[in-house]
């Protein structure tokens, strides 16, 4: 799948979060940047790395006036897990049937110890307050993703 273009508006999408609500890239609009990242899966080490490295972060995203979202494949109740275990403070997205991560072009081919399969790439998309696509990190580093982030808004938004 081909990833979305920069300065359009970015695929709409309405899933439901961790509680169970249901979240729409609309909500957003007008009010608020998004940070759109996707993750292969919950509680394993790079996902756990990158998403404390997120909260640890809040008020500098706050300050930025920025949401941000992390999509998964994962069931709701395997996010509640991740957002108890890890006391995580921003919303996570359940994407079961990967339909989001196929309209942003993440879903494809990965490969692991010699193995081929499906799943997620890690990918992370900024969007604006006006709803457009204002970037795409393709190549993700969990450590430092946090702060690559703050420093992309804090420099451009």
């Amino acid at each position: 799948m081909a990833l979305p273009k920069i300065g359009n508006l970015a695929p709409a999408f309405t899933v439901l979060d961790q509680d169970g609500n249901k979240v729409s890239l609309k909500d957003f609009k007008g009010n608020n940047n998004v940070v759109l990242y996707f993750y292969p899966k919950a509680l394993t080490p790079g996902c756990i790395t990158q998403a404390c490295g997120i909260r640890d972060s809040k008020k500098a995203f706050q300050k930025l006036n920025t949401v941000v979202l992390g999509i998964s494949p994962d069931p709701v109740k395997k996010l509640q897990r991740f957002v108890e275990k890890k006391e995580l403070n921003f919303t996570l997205l359940s994407d079961e049937e990967h339909k989001i991560a196929d309209k942003y072009g993440v879903w494809g081919l990965k490969k692991f110890m010699g193995r081929e399969y499906m799943g997620i790439n890690r990918m992370t998309f900024i969007i604006n307050k006006e709803g457009r696509l204002q970037t795409i990190f393709e190549k993700v580093k969990t450590k430092t993703h946090h702060d690559d982030v703050i420093s992309y808004l804090q420099e451009n938004i």
